[in-house]
C-alpha cells in the first residue's frame, strides 16, 4: 500500500515560482498573503516593463506550529509585460510606511492582457495593467522567526 506525500514531508527550500495566468496566480497570491514591505521596496522598471516588491512574506507553506516559531523569508515578487503602474492609498517611497499585502487578482480585458491588482491591508490597492500575465515569486534570503513569533490571524 503506498500513501501520498503529506506537505510536512516537503524539504526546507527556498521557493522560486512563476505564474502565466489566473490559476497559477491563485497560488502565488496565498503564498504571498499578509507579506509586509516598506513603501521604498517597490520599483517600476518601466523601460523594461517590470514592477518589482521585495516583501517579508510569512512562510506559509512551512507554518512550523510544531517544529519552531513561524517564519519569515525575504522575497522579491517580479511582474513582467508591465504597460502602466497606478495606485491608490498607498504612500509610494516612504520607507516609514509599513504595506500588508492581502491579495493578488488578476482581470483579463482583452486577452492576454489584463489588469493585476494587489490589494493592501487599510483599502490601498495597486494596479499594473499588463500586456501578458508573468509573475515570479522568489525567496533571496533565508528564513527568520517573525519578530512577533505569531501567524497572522484574519477573524471573521
Amino acid at each position: 500500500m503506498t500513501e501520498d506525500a503529506r506537505f510536512e514531508d516537503g524539504r526546507e527550500a527556498p521557493l522560486n515560482l512563476g505564474a502565466l495566468d489566473a490559476d497559477d496566480l491563485k497560488v502565488i497570491s496565498s503564498l504571498a498573503q499578509d507579506a509586509v514591505f516598506p513603501g521604498s521596496e517597490m520599483r517600476w522598471l518601466q523601460k523594461e516593463g517590470r514592477f518589482a516588491l521585495l516583501l517579508n512574506r510569512v512562510r506559509w507553506e512551512d507554518a512550523g506550529k510544531s517544529r519552531h516559531a513561524p517564519e519569515r523569508v525575504q522575497t522579491i515578487l517580479m511582474f513582467s509585460n508591465v504597460q502602466r503602474v497606478s495606485s491608490q492609498g498607498v504612500n509610494k517611497g516612504d520607507a516609514d510606511t509599513i504595506l500588508s499585502l492581502l491579495q493578488i487578482e488578476f482581470t483579463e480585458t482583452d486577452a492576454p492582457s489584463g489588469d493585476v491588482l494587489l490589494t493592501l491591508a487599510g483599502d490601498g490597492v495597486i494596479r499594473l495593467t499588463v500586456e501578458a500575465l508573468d509573475v515570479t515569486l522568489k525567496d533571496v534570503t533565508r528564513p527568520y522567526v517573525a519578530p512577533s513569533r505569531k501567524l497572522p490571524e484574519h477573524p471573521a
